[in-house]
């Protein structure tokens, strides 16, 4: 396989590079230094159309969340395809030298339910409009179906893709809850646990950000226009992971319980 070549349906993700890989900062560095041997070591990873992350440009990177440790595949997805990483994450995550460190790293912490939140979304709008790749998960923590299948998402990364000029891209992924169980509470550690990633085409929302661009506001009837968009493909790419059809109903999003794990990944 040659440095350039996207591997095909199934087929594992070769650790070169096909694209040439970001320069890093001390903090990035040290990130990679924590995420690259856990990633190698817990995942087989099979990743599916990873050319359709843009080379250059802002990245909204909408996907699904099953796992507490299903951002480290997805940072190694990121870095693997050409870019850097930039999260949306919960704030308690932010605490103490790895906080010190994430913050140095560029990840950016959600404040939810604060006088803050706000700099959340407009710290994620800097990074889309300085060409960076942003990664949201919208259901805001992983995923409370009993079967796996996104949750009730919120309406930030609806926001984001309405009110900047990004390349949104939908990504599904399928594999890291066996790692960590969220619903069980348990961590299985295994060698080499499949992990499916299916990135999809950039969705077309040109013609909603017309609509806010031509004076209409941001209601909640137009975020989640948007947001049922989004997810609607997003549903779709886990479906064909799968091989099976998702599920009409949607499980609702629960209240923030003392049961949340704060490592969770957070949407605004």
């Amino acid at each position: 396989m040659s440095p350039d070549a996207v591997p095909g349906p199934g087929s594992s993700w070769p650790r070169r590079r096909w694209r040439p890989r970001p320069k890093l900062d001390w903090a990035l560095t040290m990130c990679l230094l924590v995420v690259w041997p856990v990633c190698g070591l817990i995942y087989d990873l099979r990743l599916r159309h990873a050319e359709r992350i843009p080379a250059t440009g802002g990245v909204l990177l909408v996907a699904n969340h099953v796992s507490v440790l299903d951002p480290l595949a997805c940072a190694m997805l990121v870095y693997d395809a050409g870019r850097v990483p930039r999260f949306l994450a919960k704030s308690a995550v932010f605490t103490g030298l790895a906080g010190t460190i994430l913050r140095a790293a560029g990840q950016i912490p959600v404040y939810r339910g604060t006088s803050a939140a706000q700099s959340s979304m407009s710290a994620a709008e800097q990074a889309l409009a300085a060409g960076e790749v942003v990664i949201i998960y919208p259901e805001g923590s992983v995923t409370r179906d009993p079967d796996w299948w996104p949750m009730q998402p919120r309406t930030g990364a609806a926001r984001l893709a309405l009110t900047t000029d990004a390349v949104v891209v939908p990504l599904a992924q399928w594999g890291p809850q066996r790692v960590h169980d969220y619903h069980a509470k348990k961590l299985h550690l295994r060698l080499r646990t499949r992990a499916d990633y299916l990135v999809g085409e950039p969705v077309e929302i040109a013609d909603l950000r017309d609509q806010v661009r031509t004076g209409r506001p941001l209601s909640a009837e137009l975020l989640q226009l948007t947001t049922d968009r989004l997810m609607g493909r997003v549903r779709d790419q886990l479906g064909e992971i799968r091989g099976t059809t998702p599920p009409v109903a949607i499980h609702p999003r629960p209240g923030r319980t003392p049961g949340d794990l704060p490592g969770a990944a957070g949407a605004a």
